[in-house]
């Protein structure tokens, strides 16, 4: 078997003869006068009038011998079937077509239409030109690229040689199309908000920093998309959403990422009930849109995303997962389970840290409720106040706040607040935080006194709620890196 090197040393060769020809082998036109897809919908008008057309695409398989060659064309809209006889073209082309042409390459045909004894439909070629000569031989058909490593790297390999991930990406753009689509729909505003920031906020997550030549000055990568956004209630625009990238410089696992894309919305004047009714809505819209189903699997579970999804109390479900009761455990009780069960905690770690390490356990195990892994998805709310300095107290009782978590498989796929808008008690919140980032924890919240200003010149009441591409994965049944085009890796070689 040649090596790459002997095959890419060939295809120059090849490269040289085309242009001693005459032909271009990368000319700056085309053609072409109908997609691949468009002459399969046409065909039988093009069969019946014996229209001559250019076409286009992919060189995707050769076969034949003697004075007849079967070749396979794909634009990117569909495949289609080619025919090249020696006493149509000429022995001069026929024989220069055998000469240069390698699977791989583009080229235009030009012909007439027609359906083979087997019958496919097939363009009968007349004339072909050279639009992209290719210099390296793409991957097996039947064996594809399977080592992981190499399919990140080159996922364009992967997706011309692989259906499914093309699907994938597909379906991933539809996913969020729908997304935009509701919300437009609803009557809420998209908005851009800035990516490099002073103080980054509106989540627990360590952040990248980067320099800013011009303004000599040190920025993060936004960690959310919150803040921002909430300032536009303030400016008057009652229901603002984003879906955008954000940066998180955590760790690396199947449903982890350090840059992705979430959606993130704030609406004036809903409270926390209307939110979860609205998130129900929304997403069942997009799933069926995306899915066609509303029945998923991920990994050996099943979930129904259909009906009313259930509303579970934090501190019930708490207690039963662990036999923990939270209104009456000690942080030092807290800290006994974590031991017990191998979870690492800073010394500093406080309160909130370590109820939410203990259900971050609790997930990672298989969350039960009434004795039995949930087979919906459920709203899990009323979580202490101690786990969210940026959501609103719960007005019959102060402990805990206005917060929900779509679960499902065990996982996290969402979440929602009812929005603090008190000035004063947001600073308390605020500078609760700083304490903690004092005493060593870089995930904990920085103070933002823009953000606070901005409030006291009045914020309305407002619900807000942000979901991540991880909800696609999930519902497609891969891993969040499998979700992404080109996941960020290690610079080869290292």
């Amino acid at each position: 078997m040649s090596s790459i090197d002997e095959i890419r040393g060939l295809r120059i060769k090849k490269l040289a003869l085309l242009r001693q020809e005459g032909m271009n082998p990368y000319p700056a036109d085309a053609k072409r006068e109908l997609s691949l897809q468009e002459a399969i919908e046409n065909f039988d008008t093009l069969e019946k009038k014996k229209t001559v057309q250019w076409i286009a695409g992919r060189i995707l398989s050769i076969r034949g011998q003697g004075a007849i060659i079967f070749i396979t064309l794909n634009d990117g809209t569909a495949s289609f079937q080619g025919l090249l006889k020696k006493d149509v073209i000429g022995d001069r082309k026929f024989n220069f077509w055998n000469e240069v042409v390698d699977i791989g390459d583009f080229v235009e045909v030009q012909g007439t239409f027609f359906v083979t004894q087997r019958g496919e439909k097939t363009v009968a070629v007349k004339d072909w030109r050279m639009l992209s000569k290719s210099l390296r031989p793409l991957p097996e058909k039947w064996h594809g690229l399977e080592d992981e490593e190499t399919k990140f790297r080159k996922r364009y390999l992967d997706i011309l040689t692989d259906p499914e991930t093309k699907k994938i990406f597909v379906e991933k753009n539809i996913f969020w199309s729908s997304f935009r689509e509701f919300m437009v729909r609803k009557g809420f505003l998209e908005l851009e908000m800035p990516v490099l920031e002073s103080t980054p906020g509106g989540a627990e997550a360590e952040p990248f920093k980067t320099h800013h030549n011009a303004l000599n000055e040190d920025f993060y990568l936004r960690i959310s998309l919150e803040l921002p956004l909430k300032k536009m209630l303030v400016a008057g625009y009652p229901k603002v959403f984003e879906i955008g990238r954000i940066f998180r410089n955590e760790g690396i696992s199947a449903t982890h990422l350090q840059d992705y894309t979430q959606l993130e919305f704030y609406s004036a004047y809903a409270d926390f009930g209307m939110l979860m009714d609205f998130i129900e809505e929304m997403y069942q819209y997009v799933i069926q849109k995306t899915f066609h189903t509303l029945e998923l699997k991920f990994r050996d579970e099943m979930m129904d995303w259909g009906g009313t999804w259930e509303r579970i109390n934090y501190l019930e479900l708490f207690q039963e997962n662990t036999e923990i009761n939270l209104e009456t455990a000690s942080d030092k009780e807290l800290k006994k389970y974590l031991d017990k069960h191998k979870v690492k905690y800073e010394d500093f770690a406080e309160r909130g840290r370590l109820m939410d390490l203990i259900f971050k356990d609790i997930r990672k195990k298989g969350i039960k409720w009434q004795g039995a892994k949930p087979t919906k998805p459920f709203f899990l709310i009323n979580q202490p106040v101690e786990l969210e300095p940026l959501a609103k107290r719960d007005e019959k009782n102060p402990k805990i706040v206005q917060r929900m978590q779509i679960i499902a498989y065990s996982m996290e796929l969402g979440k929602g607040f009812g929005e603090l808008n008190d000035p004063l008690d947001q600073r308390i919140r605020f500078e609760a935080q700083m304490k903690l980032r004092e005493a060593g924890d870089k995930e904990a919240q920085m103070l933002d006194e823009d953000y606070v200003e901005a409030m006291e010149y009045g914020m309305p009441p407002a619900v807000g709620f942000g979901v991540s591409e991880r909800l696609f994965s999930v519902l497609k049944n891969i891993s969040v890196r499998e979700g992404v085009i080109f996941p960020l890796m290690k610079p080869k070689g290292d």
